[in-house]
Formats: structure tokens, C-alpha cells, sequence
């Protein structure tokens, strides 16, 4: 229709999606990337960095429920979390949820991020930036993880780009090195794998990665509408074999006692038991 504005997500060389805009509310280039945050005709207000569809209003709760209580429910107490990325604040309300946790540091490279959605995107982040056990830093979290304490944290939730740009060497042998130095004997590390049908050697290569680090590497799935192309993988490594086999009576009663059972609009016990059932075409990507 003439007049329409849409913005189009090149995904893949061949492939992408296109959202109609109904009002462009930002749009910013910080030293790192071009920022824009826009508001949708379906998916409520929508944050775009270099063109990629980073988070959006209606379903950002799929990725963040599962990246946040996914870990922290499979080790059951975590006091210390340390969150690489997530600049939008939605990981981090989440983590707060958890009364096992006494100290969140949330580590983003891009302040503008984290100033933009504070402005355009309150209701992701909420009431999180002003909790006391919250530490929001700005800077790098591979220089941050290098300079930290042997054993500080209990969980690690790296949510970033894909291993291109900014985010790439989050992505590498170093990193996961010192991320297993700085977890607890119990620890464990979640980041995002992409989407396998279309990134299969993401998911492949990091798992090799981890696999030198970390006792137990493996993944699970969540099913994300925005990032289009199947389920999105996000990988799962800890220090000790079994977190990612917690009964469903246990689930339930940890987040019964958390208090978040009943309150999520996509993880549960179920979800997050069967969300380690893997495909046989994204089970084959993981090291045997």
C-alpha cells in the first residue's frame, strides 16, 4: 500500500523478513553499532541493531524466560550470576526473580543500548536496573570475565549477537576458559546458538569450543517467533554432568519456592525438561 514503511531483516543471503513500521522512535550510531528501535504493526516496539531484529515487545518473554530460568533452575542455587550482554534489561528481571540471588552483574558493551531501551523499552527491563543486588556495568565482558575472581560466580548467561562483529569473540576458546575459571565448582554457562536449520555450524563449532572447558556440553531449544527459521539453540555447558536432567517434580517444587511457578508466559517444569530433547538434526551438531 502506498505510504507503508517496512523494514527489512536480510537473515540469511537468501532469506529474511520484513516488519511494517508505524513510527520510528530511535535511531542512533554508538561506537560500536546503529542503533533503531521502532514501533511495529505486530510485534509492538521492535529494537534493531545493524539491521538485525534484536528484541521485540510481543515475544521477547520466549528467549528470556528460557535463557535466565532455564540455568538458574537447573542449578537450583545460585547466588552469584553474571550476564554478558542483554543490554535491554529483560535478563536481568528475570535473574532478579530468583530469591537464591544475592549479586546479578550485568556486563554490556554498548551503553547506548541500555540507554535507549531504558527510554523506549521500559517494560523489558521493568523495575530490575533499580534493584539493590544489581550491578550494571558498561564495558567488555570478555576483559570483565578475565579480571574476575577464580570461582565468583554460579552461572554465566551470555546473550549476544551472533560470533561476527562485537560479539564474536564470545564465541572463543578463550573465553570459555576463563568463563570455567571464574564459575563456581557447580557452575554452568548458557549463551545463544542461533537458529540450526540455517546455522548449524554455530551451534557445532561453540559446543566443540566448550567441550574443552566444560565437563558437560549439550543445548535445548526454544521456540522463538522473530527469529525465524525453527527453534533458536541456545548452549548449555556446566562444570558437572546431570543439571540438565532435573526431574519435572523438582522443577516444580524449585520454582514453587521461588516463587514463579504459575507466572511464566512460556517456560514450565514441562517446557523446560523437553526443551533438552533434541531433533536429531540439531542433536547431530553437538559432540558425541
Amino acid at each position: 500500500m502506498s505510504g507503508e514503511s517496512w523494514l527489512n531483516e536480510t537473515l540469511y543471503p537468501q532469506w529474511g523478513q520484513r516488519f511494517l513500521v508505524g513510527r520510528e522512535l530511535a535511531r542512533a550510531t554508538s561506537a560500536f553499532q546503529e542503533i533503531v528501535i521502532f514501533d511495529s504493526a505486530s510485534h509492538g516496539r521492535v529494537m534493531v541493531l545493524d539491521g538485525a531484529i534484536q528484541i521485540t515487545e510481543r515475544d521477547e518473554f520466549v528467549y528470556q524466560e528460557m535463557i535466565a530460568h532455564v540455568p538458574l533452575f537447573a542449578h537450583g542455587s545460585c547466588a552469584n550470576v553474571l550476564i554478558i550482554g542483554a543490554g535491554d534489561g529483560g535478563v536481568l528481571r528475570r535473574v532478579l526473580q530468583h530469591p537464591t540471588v544475592q549479586r546479578a552483574v550485568m556486563v554490556e558493551i554498548d551503553g547506548e543500548v541500555v540507554r535507549l531501551a531504558r527510554e523506549f523499552l521500559p517494560e523489558i527491563g521493568g523495575r530490575s536496573w533499580d534493584d539493590a543486588r544489581a550491578t550494571v556495568l558498561i564495558g567488555d565482558g570478555i576483559e570483565y570475565v578475565r579480571r574476575a575472581e577464580t570461582g565468583a560466580f554460579d552461572a554465566i548467561i551470555v546473550d549476544s549477537t551472533d560470533p561476527v562483529g562485537v560479539g564474536e569473540c564470545l564465541f572463543s576458546d578463550a573465553f570459555y576458559a576463563e568463563a570455567a575459571r571464574v564459575l563456581s565448582v557447580a557452575g554452568l554457562i548458557v549463551n545463544q546458538c542461533g537458529v540450526p536449520f540455517m546455522q548449524a555450524d554455530e551451534l557445532r563449532e561453540t559446543s566443540l569450543r566448550r567441550a574443552r572447558s566444560f565437563a558437560h556440553v549439550g543445548a535445548f531449544v526454544a521456540a522463538v517467533p522473530t527469529y525465524v527459521g525453527g527453534f533458536m539453540t541456545l548452549g548449555f555447558a556446566a562444570k558437572r554432568p546431570g543439571m540438565d536432567s532435573v526431574s519435572v517434580p523438582e522443577l516444580r517444587a524449585r520454582a514453587a519456592v521461588a516463587g514463579i511457578l504459575g507466572t511464566t508466559d512460556y517456560w514450565t517444569p514441562e517446557v523446560h525438561a523437553a526443551s533438552f530433547a533434541l531433533p536429531p538434526y540439531i542433536a547431530r551438531q553437538l559432540p558425541r
